[in-house]
């Protein structure tokens, strides 16, 4: 009788401490998540806000000598309209003169990617890059008249 009243006692405090235990989600940070309560019958349901930017961002294109012609210039300064779709449209000053064109990644590399550009008056440069994010990355440039640059894109 005494074995029937002890695990029974155990048995009964094990239910009595985990009795008002639930689990409740939590996010990659260890921050509980909420449930939201139902709408109230009649109520409407807001629609959702927006979640992250869908559209083309702009980011700087700073073109930094790398050698001596093009230390004649100096900084080149220009941007890059990032499409989000693995392309996008460059554009920048050179000499007096707009060149525009387009980058585009390589294919099965989501990050680096190649560019290129031409003016009005027949110049034309290409360059080759690798993204670290949507805002950022870095790689070299050369003009047709031989001029080289470290190209740094984003803030």
């Amino acid at each position: 009788m005494k074995t029937f009243t002890r695990s029974t006692l155990i048995v009964f405090s094990l239910a009595l401490m985990l009795g008002g235990c639930y689990v409740l989600p939590m996010d990659r940070y260890g921050n509980p998540i909420y449930p939201t309560p139902p709408p109230s019958y009649g109520e409407k349901i807001p629609p959702p806000g927006p979640t992250k930017q869908s559209g083309p961002i702009t980011i700087s294109a700073r073109l930094y000598p790398d050698s001596d012609l093009a230390a004649e210039t100096g900084v080149v300064n220009g941007t890059v309209t990032n499409m989000l779709t693995g392309k996008g449209r460059f554009n920048l000053s050179y000499k007096g003169q707009t060149y525009t064109g387009e980058a585009t990644r390589v294919s099965n590399d989501s990050r680096r990617g190649v560019a290129s550009a031409f003016s009005p008056a027949g110049g034309y440069m290409s360059c080759e890059y690798q993204m670290n994010t949507p805002r950022q990355g870095a790689g070299t440039c050369i003009f047709d008249n031989g001029a080289k640059y470290k190209l740094h894109l984003g803030d």
